[in-house]
This record gives structure tokens, sequence and C-alpha cells, in this order.
């Protein structure tokens, strides 16, 4: 039985925060055609430019919120906010394209709703996994590279037995873990600062569990964590 615990370093950073999870079991992440998926991101894509009504992209609240958090803990000086480097393809005209079936779906519903989402493959953790702040020698090899960049001491990361898992928050994941058309378990998560957003928070969560039952299948259940409930089992 593997959990999913946020650690006291976060909180002693982040008390307000809201961590939303979607745990999926027996889905088929390789159903229905790309079209489809194509479909569904630009349309959020659309969507997503009122989010940006700010000519000065870095001026456009749901962007400030993230620069502002990822100010509290040591990051790379390039790292960004997953949340704000779609907005930013967006911003700049340019489409995101289709991955798989769930990726393209919480792509959608970040794009959408302005919130980070992401997700990694249950059965690749190793152990517990855990939100937390990093020891600076934990092994992360991200996608696209077979060489290991380990996160800064500090960093705030998930992270599981083995190594890193996500660097920087939400900003870069490892290829590990990572959902692919094989996954039949996953877990989802969408992360909110602000707390004035929390209904467009819980709305997100129960339309990204809802559009994966509806798509791929299976079981989809909603979470929240907060400093008050740190700890889940993901069943």
């Amino acid at each position: 039985m593997k959990n999913f615990v946020i650690e006291d370093s976060f909180w002693s950073l982040f008390p307000n925060v809201k961590i939303g999870i979607v745990i999926c079991h027996d889905i088929i992440n390789s159903i229905g055609d790309k079209e489809q998926y194509a479909e569904r991101i630009l349309e959020a894509e659309k969507e997503a430019l009122k989010y940006l009504q700010n000519a000065e992209f870095s001026n456009n609240y749901v962007i400030k919120v993230w620069r502002e958090a990822f100010q509290k803990f040591k990051t790379k000086k390039s790292a960004r906010s997953s949340i704000e480097a779609l907005l930013k393809r967006v911003y700049n005209g340019n489409h995101i394209g289709t991955i798989n079936p769930l990726v393209d779906i919480y792509n959608s519903i970040s794009l959408r709703y302005a919130l980070p989402c992401g997700g990694e493959d249950i059965d690749k953790f190793v152990g517990d996994i855990r939100l937390t702040t990093a020891i600076g020698n934990e092994e992360f090899i991200p996608l696209g590279t077979d060489e290991n960049s380990p996160p800064y001491e500090d960093e705030i990361v998930y992270k599981d037995d083995k190594g890193a898992i996500c660097r920087c928050w939400n900003w870069r994941e490892a290829v590990r873990t990572m959902l692919t058309e094989n996954t039949t378990n996953a877990f989802l998560c969408i992360e909110l600062t602000d707390e004035s957003r929390l209904i467009e928070f819980e709305n997100a969560l129960k339309e990204l569990a809802k559009a994966v039952q509806n798509n791929l299948g299976g079981t989809s259940k909603i979470l929240i964590l907060d400093i008050n409930n740190k700890e889940v089992v993901l069943e």
C-alpha cells in the first residue's frame, strides 16, 4: 500500500496551499483518437485567453501568484510553474500538442482553469510519494535526457524512495514515473496557492475526474489535502 504524504517542511512555507488529487484505477490510457484530444486542447487554449488580459504576460494574476510562490524556495533560474509554461505557449500563439489521453485531459483542464495539473504512474512509485523539501542528492532523470540532474537542497519536490519525481514543485517531471499509454493506475494532482479561487479549484478537480472516467473507464476518486489533512492512501 502506497501513501501520499505532504511533509511539514512544505507546510512551513505554504500553510494555506491546497493539493487536490485524483486517484485513477483500472483505466485504459489508449482509448480514442488523437483528433478528439487535439480538439479538447484547442478549445481549452481559447478559454485560457481570458486569463491573459494584461499585455505584460508576467503581470497577469495567474502568472504572478506562482512566480511569488517560486520565490519562497530555491529553484533553477529558468524554472517556472507548469501553468505558466502552458499559458506562455498560448500567449505566443503556439498550440499544445497531444501526448496521450491522460496528459491531454489534464493539460486541457489546466488551461481551462489556469491551475497547474500534473500526473504520474502510481505503479512506478517506489514506496510512498512525498511533497517536501529536497535533501539535494535525490536522483532525477528528466524527460529528454539520461543525465542525472538532482534538485537543490531545500527545493520543493515530489519524490519517492528512489528519487525526485517532479522538480521545482511542478516545473519538470522525471521520465521514470511519467504517464504512458500503458498506464492503468494514475496519480493526478491540481495545486492551489490562492484561496480566493477555491471554487474553481474544486470544479477543476471534479471535471478532471469525470473526464478521465468518461473517456478512459476505471474508477476515479478525488481527495484534497491541506495543513490539517497531510496524508492519504493511494487506493
